[in-house]
C-alpha cells in the first residue's frame, strides 16, 4: 500500500479526536432539543435532559453547540424557518381562501394548550434576551410579509397594516387556546377577521 493510500485509509477509519463532536444529524438533534424546550420551558430544561434527548455526550454537546443558550437560539431559528416554510406552503396550496387557511394554520388547532413554541418563548424570554427577541421579531415580520403578498401580490407593501392585524389576531388565539377556550369560540374569533378586516 502506498503512503497516500495508507493516509486515505487512516482518514476513513480514524475516530474523532478529543473534543471533536461525533457525527450526528444536526436537524434531528435540533428537533429533539425543541421538543424538550417546548415541554419544559427554557429554565426548567437541564443539560442532562438535552443530551439524553439529542443522543449526545456532554463533550459532543459543548463542541457542537457551545451552551444551552446557544443551542436554544439555534433550535428556535430552526423552528422559525420550518414554520415560515409551512405557512408559505399553506398559502400556495389552499383550495379555498388562502388567508383563511393561513389564519387557521397560525391558530394551531392541533397544538392544544402547548401552544406555539416561538410565541411561548417570546413571552417567557424575549423581555430578558435580545437574541430571542430578535428571532421573534423577524419571525413575526416574515408572517406579515407572507400575508401581504397573498393579499396583494402586485403591491404587498400597501397591505402591510392589514397583514399585521390579521397575523396578530391569529396569533392572539393561541393565548385563548392556552387559557382553555373551547374550539368553537376560537373558530368564531377567526371568523371575525372577515368582518373586521375583509380581504
Amino acid at each position: 500500500m502506498t503512503n497516500a493510500a495508507r493516509q486515505s485509509s487512516d482518514k476513513k477509519t480514524r475516530s474523532p479526536g478529543p473534543g471533536r463532536p461525533r457525527a450526528f444529524d444536526e436537524a434531528a438533534a435540533l428537533e429533539a432539543a425543541l421538543l424538550v424546550f417546548w415541554q419544559k420551558g427554557f429554565e426548567a430544561t437541564s443539560l442532562d435532559d438535552l443530551t439524553k434527548a439529542m443522543g449526545l455526550s456532554r463533550s459532543s454537546f459543548y463542541a457542537a453547540f457551545e451552551s444551552k443558550q446557544a443551542l436554544f437560539r439555534r433550535a428556535l431559528s430552526h423552528y422559525s424557518r420550518n414554520g415560515l416554510q409551512n405557512l408559505k406552503n399553506v398559502a400556495h396550496s389552499a383550495e379555498g381562501n388562502p388567508v383563511d387557511a393561513m389564519m387557521q394554520a397560525l391558530s394551531n388547532p392541533q397544538g392544544g394548550v402547548k401552544g406555539c413554541m416561538l410565541v411561548n418563548c417570546i413571552t417567557e424570554l424575549a423581555p430578558h434576551d435580545e437574541g430571542v427577541a430578535e428571532i421573534g421579531r423577524k419571525h413575526l415580520e416574515k408572517i406579515e410579509e407572507i400575508f401581504a403578498e397573498v393579499l396583494d401580490p402586485d403591491n404587498p407593501d400597501a397591505m402591510r397594516g392589514r397583514a399585521r392585524a390579521l397575523s396578530s389576531l391569529a396569533i392572539g388565539t393561541l393565548a385563548l387556546r392556552k387559557a382553555g377556550y373551547p374550539e368553537d369560540r376560537i373558530a368564531d374569533t377567526l371568523k371575525q377577521a372577515k368582518v373586521i378586516l375583509p380581504a
